[in-house]
């Protein structure tokens, strides 16, 4: 047939191929789990990847078993992202942070085959080891360690692996739909559930949203994934990297603001990505070390809503843009990103920033729409609460192992959240479906009090929840954290919610807390909040 074009599969492969090929002198900056920095580039991850691809044939592991990593963001994770996946394997990150009741459910449903463990994670090997059912081999993520050898019996170690492998073996002709990785559900009620993603999808989520409103990753940036490799694949960042050969920079296990302001600062980090917690950090970091991130130009915040106090000081402090972003496990992450449009560039500078308060629009790649509780499609009037439905090329179509499809009848995944959406795509999560507020029949978004809880100078951190009550139902309750060294009454946290939110749906308490229960993911476990505070205002009444 004439006319036609070459045609090539859609494999992680390709990827760090490119960066091996053409990005081969770019430096990989890794803070190691003993606190050194290691320094590698693209050329030796490349090599040491296509080792790791050669060791695991070596050990014979076989095509699409699951291969665990429970690793923190440094060089060798990043080695095993492309050494298991693009050799034809599973790469599947598991999150330290679980319970070890749910690391054994997560193993054994996987049926992972090889586990790779930072040293620091050695002691789970050797408690939870009896009871995983399918692995066959253990590695350390490290060099030959005696000690750590006399821990589990039969230990295999990284490195010794890399001297046993091929840095010139080829990465197989593999089904582009074939699975690459997997990730799991952060499980806060039931089980976890298991997301596997095709070379296609995570090629095509590189691609996608990696666009000039996306990532907008490139060569000569440096990039700083704080948003952990065991959740969501870091946002997709280390495949993206690759495509385009930026500098990365990995921050290993010490994420607290003072150790992040001292590496950007070290490393002229142009963009870094994760979860507001850490921004929480970084900001008492940069004020405790006086550091300016003079180098840092943006920074992409998901994984729960972003308080607009924040964005503010980012920006009018510190000269960074602060990035919203939205997106789940199940939409590899990447759903929306907020970027203005070229009719915005008039609006003053505030009324641009309130439109960067909303988790933004989708790329090119995945749809949206949100509906009633019937399934009818609803506005997109930018007012029109429903629920967030989403559709497209990196988006879960059935969980690992079950059969059935997660899907609605008509083909879209129902993300769990309540949202607005405009005709111009501006997406704006108003709660979680389980968190918004139902008040004498009216609903209250808990992300919109938070918000302004966090906007006071005396608070640290804030959260929302649905407390029950014996005449309307439900009604706001916020657990506030005070700022350090200042002590909030109730009535001066209550007095910023005049005139920002309806008489209404002002809290009918605020508490005081010395912190709040966080998640393995960062997010705020509004469960926890709602069994420890659901009755106080029943106990009160």
């Amino acid at each position: 047939m004439s006319g036609t074009m070459m045609w090539q599969a859609l494999t992680t492969g390709s990827l760090i191929e490119h960066a091996e090929k053409y990005h081969a002198g770019t430096e990989v900056v890794s803070v190691e789990t003993d606190g050194s920095t290691a320094r590698s580039s693209w050329g030796e991850i490349g090599a040491n990847a296509r080792r790791i691809k050669s060791a695991l044939d070596i050990l014979g592991v076989p095509a699409n078993a699951r291969c665990a990593t429970i690793a923190w963001n440094n060089r060798r994770h990043l080695e095993l992202y492309f050494g298991i996946g693009s050799g034809g394997r599973v790469t599947h990150t598991i999150n330290p942070r679980l319970t070890p009741e749910q690391m054994v459910y997560i193993l054994n449903d996987a049926r992972d085959e090889v586990l790779f463990l930072d040293r620091t994670f050695l002691p789970v090997a050797a408690k939870l080891g009896p009871l995983l059912k399918s692995v066959k081999h253990y590695v350390l993520m490290g060099p030959r360690d005696e000690e750590a050898a006399g821990m589990v019996e039969g230990l295999l170690f990284h490195d010794d692996l890399l001297q046993a492998g091929d840095p010139a073996a080829e990465w197989p002709d593999l089904d582009e739909n074939a699975p690459a990785a997997l990730c799991y559900t952060s499980g806060t009620t039931g089980n976890p559930k298991g997301v596997q993603y095709s070379h296609r999808s995570l090629v095509l989520h590189s691609i996608g949203g990696n666009q000039p409103d996306g990532l907008n990753m490139a060569a000569r940036d440096v990039v700083m994934p704080v948003v952990p490799m065991f959740h969501v694949n870091a946002w997709g960042v280390p495949y993206v990297a690759a495509s385009v050969g930026a500098k990365l920079v990995m921050p290993g296990p010490k994420l607290d603001g003072e150790s992040l302001a001292r590496l950007i600062d070290q490393e002229q980090v142009t963009l870094s990505l994760g979860v507001p917690t850490i921004w929480m950090g970084l900001l008492a970091g940069l004020k405790s070390t006086g550091i300016k991130p003079t180098s840092m130009k943006r920074t992409v915040v998901g994984g729960s809503a972003l308080p607009p106090s924040m964005i503010r000081e980012f920006r009018d402090t510190y000269g960074v843009e602060l990035i919203h972003a939205w997106g789940m496990t199940e939409t590899s992450p990447l759903g929306t990103l907020n970027q203005l449009l070229q009719k915005h560039a008039g609006l003053s500078a505030d009324a641009q920033a309130r439109l960067r308060e909303g988790q933004g629009r989708p790329p090119w790649g995945v749809d949206l729409r949100i509906v009633d509780d019937a399934g009818q499609e609803l506005p997109r009037d930018g007012k029109t609460q429903g629920a967030l439905h989403i559709r497209g090329h990196w988006i879960v179509d059935s969980y690992f192992g079950q059969d059935a499809t997660a899907l609605t009848q008509d083909g879209w995944f129902d993300t769990g959240d309540v949202a607005t959406l405009d005709r111009d795509g501006y997406m704006v999560i108003r709660d979680r479906s389980k968190d918004i507020i139902k008040s004498g029949g009216e609903w209250i978004s808990t992300v919109e009090l938070e918000n302004i809880a966090i906007a006071h100078p005396k608070v640290a951190n804030a959260a929302a929840i649905a407390a029950r009550h014996p005449k309307w139902d439900e009604r706001p309750v916020v657990l506030a954290v005070p700022a350090e060294g200042a002590s909030p009454t109730e009535a001066e946290i209550l007095e910023a919610y005049d005139g920002k939110v309806a008489s209404w749906q002002v809290p009918d308490r605020v508490i005081f807390v010395g912190e709040l229960p966080l998640g393995a993911t960062g997010k705020v476990l509004k469960n926890k909040l709602r069994e420890a505070y659901g009755d106080v205002l029943i106990k009160e009444a």
